[in-house]
């Protein structure tokens, strides 16, 4: 006996058989037959035969389904292509190195357009006359290249004329250009060539030495001036700056610039061969000189001594009261010949006798022969008396 009928199931089956009926029906359909005309091809991009050959392979191996291709059914209109209403005139030129515009991509400007660097009026023609013949079009575009490098080799000569530098300090630049170095180096260490071009550099010179007594007092300038009314002008200036600097020598020989201390390169570079055992050290003498004189090696000492050779040996590195009696009175002998006082071997031998005093022998200049005796003999007993009581000090107390 049937149950109770159930209106919502019998509506469920009926829907359920609606929709298979529509999925057959889809499946079975044929395709659609295409009525009217069709529109013009639409051009396309033709691709390399590699890419071809891959699309036509994709094109084999994937077809489009049946649904999809009832779907793409081309537009029955033709396309509209758009027209340009108003040309645009072309960019402006900013940088005057830059190409101009070509003239066959890009239209004459219009009246309202204005270009920096390219007058309109000038390096366009118009384009009434151009579209008549090819020949006035190509004279147009000669033209047009003409004028714009007109312009660019104008624009350049105007700017290679603006000089940077003001007229009235070339003078003082070419001077400074062409003035040789003040330090030269030949290989074998750096040489001083301007004395007073040195002392003006901050970076080279050395500053005198205030802290030490004898120094500053070498260091003025009163004293400059007193060497060099016996001196001559540069070898008074290379004495008074080694007398003043508390490590910095200029050799008044060679003029190699130097500090106490430094180990020196021989002066003939070619000359130098391998000794056995490394190098020998410098005699005690060498060091005590470069103190006392400036003078940088034997070589130079031999040179500065060429006027008395008999003193060399007895008077090398050392003072007044270290040297014998009878190299001091070869130091000190009279020269019977006639010397200027710009002759070098002259002045060299003065340095050599002047140096070996503490007072580079200025107190004679100042003073008279009995008070320059009054005042050696204050200090010695000056001496003495300091002798003494560094004496007393170091002895133990009782």
């Amino acid at each position: 006996m049937p149950g109770p009928s159930n209106p919502k199931r019998r509506r469920n089956k009926a829907n359920g058989k609606k929709q298979q009926q529509k999925r057959t029906g889809e499946s079975s359909a044929k395709p659609s037959t295409l009525n009217g005309k069709l529109s013009p091809e639409i051009p396309r991009k033709t691709l390399p035969p590699s890419q071809q050959h891959q699309s036509k392979r994709g094109e084999q191996s994937a077809p489009l389904p049946a649904s999809k291709q009832s779907r793409a059914v081309p537009s029955q209109k033709p396309p509209q292509r758009t027209l340009r209403s108003k040309v645009t005139p072309p960019t402006c030129v900013t940088d005057d190195s830059s190409y101009p515009p070509s003239p066959l991509l890009t239209p004459p400007p219009t009246g309202s357009s204005s270009s920096p660097l390219l007058d309109s009026q000038i390096l366009y023609h118009n384009p009434e006359s151009t579209s008549n013949s090819s020949t006035s079009y190509y004279d147009y575009i000669e033209s047009y290249y003409d004028k714009y490098y007109q312009h660019i080799t104008a624009a350049t000569l105007k700017s290679s004329r603006t000089r940077i530098v003001p007229e009235e300090c070339t003078d003082v630049i070419e001077k400074v250009l062409k003035k040789p170095p003040v330090i030269h180096d030949p290989g074998n260490g750096p040489r001083v060539r301007d004395v007073k071009g040195f002392l003006k550099s901050e970076f080279f010179a050395q500053m005198p030495a205030f802290d030490d007594p004898l120094c500053a007092e070498f260091a003025q300038e009163e004293v400059l001036q007193m060497l060099q009314t016996v001196l001559p002008e540069e070898v008074a200036t290379i004495l008074w700056y080694n007398k003043s600097r508390a490590t910095s020598r200029i050799c008044p020989a060679c003029q190699r610039l130097y500090r106490l201390g430094d180990t020196l390169p021989d002066h003939d570079v070619g000359s130098e061969k391998a000794s056995v055992g490394g190098p020998k050290p410098a005699p005690p003498q060498l060091r005590l000189e470069q103190q006392i004189s400036g003078i940088c090696s034997p070589v130079c000492f031999v040179l500065a001594s060429f006027t008395f050779p008999g003193a060399i040996k007895g008077a090398w590195g050392k003072m007044a009261e270290e040297i014998d009696d009878q190299s001091w009175d070869l130091l000190n002998a009279s020269d019977t010949r006639a010397r200027s006082q710009s002759d070098t071997s002259h002045a060299l031998g003065m340095i050599v006798r002047m140096t070996r005093l503490h007072d580079l022998g200025l107190g004679q200049l100042c003073f008279g022969p009995g008070e320059v005796e009054a005042l050696e003999v204050d200090h010695r007993h000056d001496d003495e008396s300091c002798s003494k009581v560094a004496a007393s000090s170091a002895l133990p107390a009782s």
